[in-house]
């Protein structure tokens, strides 16, 4: 994982209690605090387009989106040795009666779709750890991963006994379906004022 490490914490607890009274954002996992990356221009903007499109689709549904503010949890898994992960997504979707971990509310343990808008320095972290974690959430159906440098989002789906599937969706003319949600994401929508990088081409030096 490419965030900085700040301290070691014996207890969830306690970084519950730090990151209160934190000017800036961590996250926490497997008793370890690491300051969150700031975040470019395009990453707030695609993640300010994707709550938007959601939370104008879910009016008077059971279901609701929350901001990059709220944190969410994964429990513990002794099997593994993990302690557990306290984070922030960028977008988080709710059905019915949120859950919170304690009674200061500000931490949901029962998500039913989590998207993340990628960055370089935790682009990993996103597929790998984080996903692994998120995934220990029985409630949780669907994850999507955003690419803020191209259009390009991977979407995951929880099958029967567990299983995760994906499909990849790169053009601008087309969406994701979180069937979960009954919402539909388009990319147009998504990388809405986006201006993407230039394609980079590879020149032979061997041609003239």
């Amino acid at each position: 994982m490419a965030l900085p490490k700040l301290q070691s914490l014996t207890t969830a607890e306690d970084y519950l209690a730090f990151e209160r009274e934190a000017k800036e954002r961590h996250e926490w996992l497997d008793g370890l605090i690491y300051k969150m990356a700031g975040e470019s221009p395009e990453h707030s903007l695609i993640t300010t387009n994707i709550i938007a499109e959601l939370n104008i689709q879910l009016r008077s549904s059971p279901c609701a989106v929350y901001s990059p503010n709220m944190k969410t949890r994964a429990a513990q898994d002794h099997a593994q040795g993990r302690k557990g992960l306290f984070a922030y997504a960028d977008a988080m979707v709710v059905c019915g009666k949120p859950v919170f971990h304690d009674e200061y509310r500000d931490v949901i343990v029962n998500p039913k779709v989590i998207i993340e808008v990628l960055s370089k320095s935790t682009s990993r972290y996103d597929h790998e750890e984080k996903f692994e974690r998120y995934a220990q959430n029985k409630s949780l159906a669907e994850y999507a991963l955003v690419s803020q440098n191209r259009p390009h989002i991977q979407h995951f789906v929880r099958k029967p006994r567990g299983r995760w599937e994906y499909v990849i969706e790169t053009k601008l003319t087309g969406s994701v379906h979180l069937a979960s949600i009954k919402c539909k994401l388009k990319l147009a929508d998504v990388y809405d004022r986006i201006e993407f990088p230039p394609i980079q081409l590879v020149v032979n030096p061997l041609e003239d």
